[in-house]
């Protein structure tokens, strides 16, 4: 079987729940599907190329300036508009991590792309060693915090720590926090607050994950640098947000009940499959995110698709290999099947579990 690249391929096959992509598990807000409904009056006209009431929105949401902002076609586009308007010669990227740091930098020609694996010994946890990899002929690092796919935070004392020694040697880091939302303290990991003094941050969000609206495709980055700014806008492609995704957008920044509802479901269910996984034998990791990565069996995804559940395989992860998987935190209802599902392959597949990772 071909490994997919990304989860929620739910058009190649027939399922009941789908725990291969991690978005939050409240489902859309009603009132951002019901503004991508107004939006259709809307359609015969060209979007607001420079998202302007969208970028109010956040710069009132983040207290920082509208201009320091920038939207795109979801956090992937802006991956790519980074990588092509800074055509770096070298870049560092930690392992495992999201492929799409790698398929951008190889389409902007990038040659020279290091990498900083984050080992199973040491529980997929970035160490201070990283610092001594950021050298002055690095242009470009590219980190998620919390990881994807292992969901494990770095902490803030080291974070702020990376982003000082990117400015003394000149690299540009760009800090993805799609996932940092829907953790139980987005406020205290978040580099928000470091922008304005440190022009080689550029930090991005996404609403795909945060408002689980993966079919309404919205994005931004945020960063003090002016060149930056002006050089990724000029990267995107003309009209990148579509009016539904800017309408949806706008109404998903005023629902803060529906966030923090979220928090507190995620926290408590990631905490019941982790229970879970250990009762049932399986080796899970400190994820602090909506999601959950563990070791398994190499073939257990096609095991569960038979069961109608698809789970992420992480073997095409740099630094991955068979054995290893990711599945979003859902509702109760959902992770008790899912686990039920996990139980029973484990007991009636117990020659397979030599062949993980």
């Amino acid at each position: 079987m071909q490994t997919p690249e990304h989860g929620g391929d739910i058009y190649s096959a027939s399922y009941r729940l789908d725990y291969s992509v991690s978005i939050n598990p409240l489902g859309t807000p009603y009132s951002v599907r019901h503004a991508v409904i107004r939006s259709a009056a809307s359609l015969g006209q060209y979007p607001d190329v420079k998202c302007r009431d969208l970028r109010a929105k956040l710069s009132e949401r983040y207290r920082l300036p509208a201009h320091w902002i920038t939207c795109g076609n979801g956090a992937a586009e802006l991956i790519f508009a980074v990588a092509h308007s800074v055509r770096p010669q070298a870049a560092l990227l930690i392992c495992p991590g999201f492929s799409e740091y790698e398929k951008a930098l190889r389409s902007a020609g990038c040659p020279d792309i290091r990498s900083y694996l984050c080992s199973r010994t040491a529980g997929f946890v970035i160490g201070e060693d990283l610092l001594d990899r950021i050298t002055e002929d690095i242009d470009i690092m590219y980190l998620c915090n919390p990881s994807n796919p292992t969901g494990i935070m770095a902490g803030k004392e080291l974070m702020v720590r990376i982003l000082a020694r990117c400015r003394e040697k000149n690299v540009l880091l760009v800090a993805d926090e799609c996932f940092l939302e829907l953790t139980s303290r987005p406020e205290e990991h978040t580099l928000l607050g470091y922008i304005a003094d440190h022009p080689n941050l550029l930090v991005l969000r996404s609403f795909t994950k945060t408002y689980a609206m993966p079919g309404v495709r919205l994005g931004f980055g945020i960063t003090s640098n002016r060149k930056l700014t002006d050089r990724i806008r000029d990267s995107i492609q003309p009209w990148p947000v579509s009016i539904p995704a800017q309408l949806a957008g706008e109404a998903a920044l005023d629902e803060a009940e529906y966030l923090e509802e979220a928090r507190g479901l995620i926290a408590k269910e990631r905490y019941y499959l982790r229970q879970s996984f250990e009762r049932i034998g399986i080796n899970c990791y400190d994820s602090e995110a909506n999601f959950l990565f563990f070791e398994g069996p190499g073939n257990l995804s096609e095991l569960c698709a038979k069961k109608g559940i698809l789970i992420r395989d992480c073997r095409n992860y740099r630094g991955l290999g068979p054995g290893y998987f990711r599945v979003s935190v859902r509702t109760r209802r959902d992770n008790e099947e899912l686990c039920g599902v996990l139980s029973d392959i484990y007991r009636t597949n117990g020659h397979y579990l030599t062949d993980g990772a």
